[in-house]
């Protein structure tokens, strides 16, 4: 396979308008993902999203053929004056905003204020009635990081919704809003919707795998995790004859690892201690790590997402192989190795990738040659089976 990296789309908000519904244009860009340079946040649709609508600035429209699904993005923020500061937000608050939109839409649904990494938010039930009939969907409302010293809080107002007919799931509005991160501080950590949903709950004391040390982890980690790999998973089945199914595969690896990496910094931590390797002994770090995920027990789920989230891989030492190689790689990210992963849907493998010195099989992703890690038979880093070696039967995926 050939990888295909989908780079970020920059764009510029300035000031939002108060009204809600935008017109539709012709198709013009794929949205996949969403970041604004202006305001930090980013937001990563699956495939098939194509912009609509909006001023090019502060608002934008998007519609998935595929899912007849509607999605808009406005940022609600007060003017921007000449001397450079801005005006007072027309609305007060995130529920006030809320609202506000659940009535000019006449939306049945309720409003579910919570706070998310010390920002105020409101997921949204949409249930109204438009031009095309029953809609209904799922919003989000969430403050932004202060884009100024008044200290005056912009708004991300995210509606995403469709027909109320079968089709229409909630499982792709629930990725799109937990795609969110308002700032690039929430880029590596759980969505607002999967933390909504599973509140992470206390920390406790567990041990790591088939070792003696134990690591932090929050007791609703690995069900948030898994419920998240089972909700992006029955997204990906959506794509299997899509001629987009690549970037499907990697946004589905990429929504796990940022689900991930924060609920396992602490293990990430505590293994690189436990390991006790120099920092400039990165290949060693590697190594180490990789023998340590060989020894999990192999565990496949054939009726289900077939991928143990990596919490469980963790601390319960099983998984397929790119349940392992994701944490692998997770685990190098964590020690400021880079690193990626690689599958192939001919081989029904997957392996790490890591950009390390030495000798071993290599794979160029992104016009870098990595270096390539078998998670699930006892042998060295850089070795792979000669039957696994043809390039092109493998699709790269890097991991931010």
């Amino acid at each position: 396979m050939v990888c295909k990296n989908n780079p970020a789309r920059l764009i510029s908000f300035t000031r939002a308008p108060l009204f809600l519904l935008f017109l539709f244009f012709p198709a013009l860009v794929s949205p996949s993902p969403l970041v604004s340079p202006t305001w930090g946040f980013r937001i990563d649709p699956p495939e098939g999203y194509e912009l609509t609508g909006g001023d090019g600035k502060d608002r934008f429209s998007f519609y998935c053929l595929a899912e007849e699904t509607q999605l808009d993005v406005v940022v609600y923020a007060g003017a921007l004056q000449r001397d450079g500061s801005r005006s007072k937000n027309p609305y007060p608050s995130v529920e006030a905003l809320a609202a506000d939109v659940q009535r000019r839409l006449n939306s049945q649904g309720a409003l579910k204020p919570f706070t998310y990494r010390n920002k105020r938010a409101v997921l949204m039930d949409l249930r109204f009635s438009g031009p095309g009939g029953l809609s209904q969907g799922w919003g989000l409302c969430i403050e932004l990081e202060a884009p100024d010293p008044s200290g005056e809080k912009p708004f991300l107002l995210t509606l995403t919704y469709g027909p109320a007919r079968g089709g229409n799931i909630p499982d792709m509005h629930f990725s799109i809003l937990d795609s969110i991160a308002p700032s690039p501080q929430e880029y590596l950590v759980p969505g607002p919707v999967t933390e909504y949903q599973y509140p992470r709950g206390t920390p406790r004391s567990v041990p790591l795998a088939d070792l003696l040390v134990e690591a932090r982890i929050y007791e609703h980690d690995a069900a948030a995790s898994q419920a998240l790999v089972d909700r992006e998973f029955r997204i990906l089945r959506r794509y299997i004859a899509s001629p987009q199914w690549k970037e499907a595969w990697i946004r589905f690896y990429q929504a796990i690892y940022r689900d991930s990496f924060e609920r396992l910094s602490h293990a990430a931590f505590i293994l690189e201690r436990f390991w006790n390797v120099p920092a400039v002994e990165n290949r060693d770090l590697a190594a180490k790590a990789l023998a340590w995920i060989q020894s999990f027990t192999y565990e496949r789920d054939l009726l289900g997402s077939d991928f143990v989230n990596l919490v469980s891989a963790a601390v319960e030492g099983r998984g397929d192989c790119d349940s392992r190689a994701l944490l692998w790689a997770l685990i190098l990210e964590q020690a400021n190795i880079p690193a990626a992963i690689m599958v192939s849907p001919k081989y029904s493998h997957a392996m790490g990738l890591a950009d390390l010195p030495g000798a071993g099989a290599r794979f160029t992703l992104d016009g870098k040659s990595w270096l390539v890690a078998e998670t699930t038979s006892t042998v060295s880093l850089g070795r792979i089976s000669a039957q696994m070696s043809e390039t092109r039967y493998w699709l790269g995926v890097p991991l931010e």
